[in-house]
């Protein structure tokens, strides 16, 4: 059985979800689409967003903590939102740029091994108009390879929620 993926956007991530299905789909992952399954320049985000936060928090909830999702956006910041009121949804958003951090042990690392590595975040918010087609496979197969840490430190923080 194939990790799943699930995807959801608004109308301004619309054209880029469907180059992510493609990407996501290429690295072997099962795509489960949420729509939208066309373009609508008058949609609500949360028609598409919130069930595909469903489908994914149902799935940790399950033990198939392999599933994630990827919600596109303007600048995903709206989206994020959305999945994060989902109980068991954990969204960070990414928007490109962003660079490296430096931890409080000192370790650099970039946003998005920062939100698998400490957060545990099973859902990917990229901001569309702030991203290109090139880094957003980069933060893709990232978010998606990383594996969360265990730190004691951000199970205890993450089991707060």
């Amino acid at each position: 059985m194939k990790n799943k993926v699930y995807i959801a956007s608004d109308h301004a991530g619309y054209e880029l979800k469907n180059t992510v299905k493609i990407y996501v789909e290429s690295l072997g992952y099962e795509v489960i689409d949420s729509g939208p399954f066309h373009f609508d320049a008058q949609d609500d985000y949360p028609d598409f967003i919130t069930p595909c936060a469903q489908s994914v928090a149902t799935d940790w909830a399950n033990d198939c903590t392999t599933s994630m999702g990827i919600i596109l956006g303007g600048s995903g910041q709206g989206e994020a939102m959305c999945a994060n009121r989902v109980k068991g949804a954990r969204a960070g958003v990414y928007y490109g740029g962003q660079g490296k951090q430096t931890d409080a042990s000192g370790k650099v690392i970039d946003m998005i091994a920062s939100l698998r590595e400490h957060n545990n975040a099973n859902i990917l918010s990229l901001g569309a108009r702030f991203i290109d087609e090139a880094e957003m496979k980069t933060a893709i197969q990232s978010f998606l390879s990383l594996p969360f840490s265990h730190d004691p430190r951000h199970e205890r923080r993450i089991n707060k929620f």
